[in-house]
């Protein structure tokens, strides 16, 4: 059982997350309220038939669930929802920055507007923002399991609306689908101006990492805890500070790792990594940012000074100016002198 002293000093820290799908915070009970509103019949006939489906074996098993799920999100006012339900979630567990993906791909192939899902996304973010004091950055991602044409059409689509989109990512199952199979796609995305990251390592081996630093040219490797694999290339992420999105609790429900206590969060840190505390898609993998936390730090008895190691390394991994990060810092660094 956690220490309550500790975990409420640990509910306080500053937190960042970097790697999370918005469409993947869809809990059951505001997926069944949006279909009853959008007149969709969902396969599940209650919220607890659906949380029993969440029995996952391997990534595709979940994104299966998950684009189904996804079908309910058809308005602008439903991708508001879900984004402002993430965002008070968020705020809940002391996030004071978040940089979501979303997934165009997924909606308009459904004969959602591009426009729809973007509006609503970025209009809950700016709400957060004024609301909630939680900075944000919009991280479009292509679909990998789909062809690089379709990633083109994609970036084609998203083209008037670069003022609001902060860069782009590649997500989707890893399997037979390696970086360099969009390479082109993501050095027209270098041309305009679009920062870049990319899913790989999770269930892709380590030379998916060096894919996506050599032929992608990324600024952050989403995942990435396969990288411990290639001592070389371990030391190269290292000495460039190319940060590493983790999302433990998603690597165990996906049984990339066996339990949390195997799970080599401290180990990234050890060897030097920009490793950050994340949660991917936590109405699946049963659990938000500060579930990740509390979670890892029971798990592995994380020290304090390696909890505001991580608290550090998610602001130093973000893309915020450079006043927020130094403000943050403080916050970090005040905590970590407070008695324990």
């Amino acid at each position: 059982m956690s220490d309550p002293a500790r975990a409420d000093w640990l509910r306080r820290l500053p937190k960042t997350e970097l790697h999370l799908h918005i469409e993947g915070t869809l809990e059951p009970e505001l997926m069944f309220a949006l279909a009853q509103r959008n007149g969709v019949t969902l396969p599940y006939p209650d919220v607890d038939a659906l949380r029993a489906a969440y029995d996952f074996h391997n990534l595709q098993s979940f994104l299966d669930l998950y684009y189904a799920g996804a079908g309910v999100l058809l308005t602008e006012a439903d991708f508001y929802d879900l984004t402002w339900a993430y965002l008070e979630r968020a705020h809940a567990d002391r996030v004071v920055h978040v940089e979501i993906f979303f997934d165009p791909q997924t909606h308009t192939e459904r004969g959602v507007p591009f426009e729809t899902a973007l509006a609503g996304i970025r209009r809950a973010l700016v709400d957060g923002e004024a609301k909630l004091g939680i900075g944000f950055r919009l991280i479009l991602c292509f679909l990998r399991h789909l062809s690089e044409d379709a990633g083109f059409a994609a970036l084609e689509q998203a083209l008037p609306y670069l003022d609001r989109i902060d860069g782009v990512g590649l997500d989707s199952s890893e399997h037979g689908h390696p970086p360099e199979k969009f390479e082109r796609l993501f050095a027209r995305c270098k041309q305009l101006g679009l920062a870049r990251v990319a899913h790989a390592g999770e269930e892709g081996p380590a030379d998916y990492v060096w894919q996506a630093i050599r032929l992608l040219d990324v600024a952050r490797i989403d995942h990435g805890v396969r990288a411990l694999e290639d001592d070389t290339l371990v030391a190269y992420l290292a000495e460039h500070r190319i940060p590493l999105t983790v999302c433990p609790l998603s690597n165990i429900k996906l049984r990339v790792f066996d339990t949390l206590a195997d799970h080599p969060l401290r180990t990234l840190l050890e060897r030097g990594l920009v490793a950050t505390v994340n949660s991917d898609d936590p109405a699946y993998f049963g659990g938000y940012v500060g579930e990740n936390w509390q979670a890892c730090a029971d798990a592995l008895d994380l020290t304090r000074a390696e909890l505001v190691q991580l608290a550090k390394n998610g602001i130093e991994a973000s893309w915020m100016d450079d006043a927020a990060k130094a403000r943050w810092y403080a916050e970090i660094d005040t905590l970590a002198v407070e008695p324990a």
